[in-house]
């Protein structure tokens, strides 16, 4: 459901947008003007409803005392304004991506416009992608995550590919100045990307706040299911596992700038 900030953000990769939090949760999210819906494949509850303070789960409303109806009140209302911000994160993560991919090919490409087309068809893939995944009433975290990579796996050779033939033309060419814009090529990226990738960064830590305050209604939910487990919700990733991921992303790109 609300692992949004790593898979909303995870279109910006070329823009490196990093937030200092990770939430995750087993469900998947769906809104209605009546109710906070919240779905999984397996597990047990696989349903739950929220609706004005009132909870069902699975096939039956159940009893709650006073403190967990305004709880359950405050996670519907903080989960409806923090939907609209998840989708248009999702977008504006993606575009950045896209957008930088088209300059490079307009700039690089051996064919730009053969390039420009790739890049064209990608984006409409994730573009769909979006349109089903991330809505102000929907977000389908491992469906957005599938396809940005796929999207992203398709595009990325071959652009890679065009880069270098257009290296080569331009060897061949005697064309020095394009040589000496490939040089910098990584840093004409990170000119063309840091403004936009420094305000969906803070736009996302705000999100990722709300989601934090999300995780401690839940956490404060006295609610019990029938075997004694609260109902979890949200799970709050510890800051050290996010270090070590980045560490790890960190190790793998420097593998692949060697290779």
């Amino acid at each position: 459901m609300l692992s949004v900030l790593s898979l909303a953000c995870s279109g910006a990769f070329a823009a490196d947008v990093k937030v200092s939090c990770s939430m995750d949760s087993d469900y998947d999210l769906s809104l209605n003007e009546r109710s906070v819906i919240l779905t999984r494949d397996s597990g047990v509850p696989k349903a739950i409803v929220m609706r004005q303070g009132r909870l069902f789960i699975d096939d039956r409303w159940v009893t709650l005392g006073a403190a967990d109806t305004q709880r359950i009140a405050d996670f519907e209302r903080g989960t409806r304004a923090a939907m609209p911000e998840a989708q248009a994160i999702g977008r504006d993560a993606a575009d950045i991506a896209f957008t930088v991919l088209g300059e490079v090919a307009a700039g690089f490409a051996s064919d730009p416009k053969q390039a420009q087309a790739k890049i064209a068809r990608a984006r409409a893939q994730i573009d769909a992608r979006l349109a089903h995944s991330v809505t102000p009433t929907r977000f389908d975290g491992s469906d957005l995550g599938e396809g940005i990579g796929a999207a992203v796996s398709e595009v990325i050779p071959s652009m890679i590919g065009d880069i270098v033939g257009g290296a080569i033309s331009a060897a061949f060419s005697g064309d020095s100045s394009r040589l000496k814009r490939l040089e910098n090529l990584d840093a004409q990226i990170d000119e063309r990307v840091e403004p936009r990738a420094r305000a969906l960064e803070q736009r996302a830590q705000a999100l990722c706040s709300r989601m934090a305050d999300l995780d401690r209604i839940d956490d404060a939910i006295e609610y019990r299911l029938p075997d004694g487990r609260p109902l979890d919700l949200l799970r709050a990733r510890p800051p050290e596992e996010d270090k070590k991921e980045d560490k790890a992303e960190q190790v793998a790109r420097e593998e692949r700038r060697e290779e």
